[in-house]
């Protein structure tokens, strides 16, 4: 009686041992996948890199053919930008700002 009871613990314990074998082998499947997207995705970013960098070369060459200052038209793009985000983020606070006020209030009542 007591053999039986052992062997099929034991055969239960080797079932689980078995399935969390196979959930391993597919997380390391998982993991081996996402290394490669990673390492195509990394060359496709630096890929990127270079080609902006040779456009905004160029661009600048255009633009001093021109006549125009290519790196001053650059920085006024840059501190519209910047610009435009600190007007998101203000408008941002200000609407939790209004939002906690008109809880506030409705509260209040």
């Amino acid at each position: 009686m007591g053999l039986g009871s052992t062997a099929k613990k034991i055969q239960g314990i080797s079932d689980r041992a078995e399935a969390m074998y196979k959930q391993v082998q597919k997380l390391q499947q998982r993991i081996t996948g996402l290394e490669e997207e990673m390492d195509e995705t990394h060359d496709t970013v630096t890929r990127m890199d270079h080609q902006l960098t040779e456009q905004r070369a160029l661009l600048l060459a255009i633009a001093e053919e021109q006549g125009l200052d290519g790196e001053e038209i650059l920085a006024e793009a840059a501190i519209d930008e910047a610009e435009l985000e600190d007007e998101a983020a203000d408008s941002a606070t200000d609407g939790d700002a209004t939002a906690e006020a008109t809880a506030g209030d409705t509260t209040a009542e």
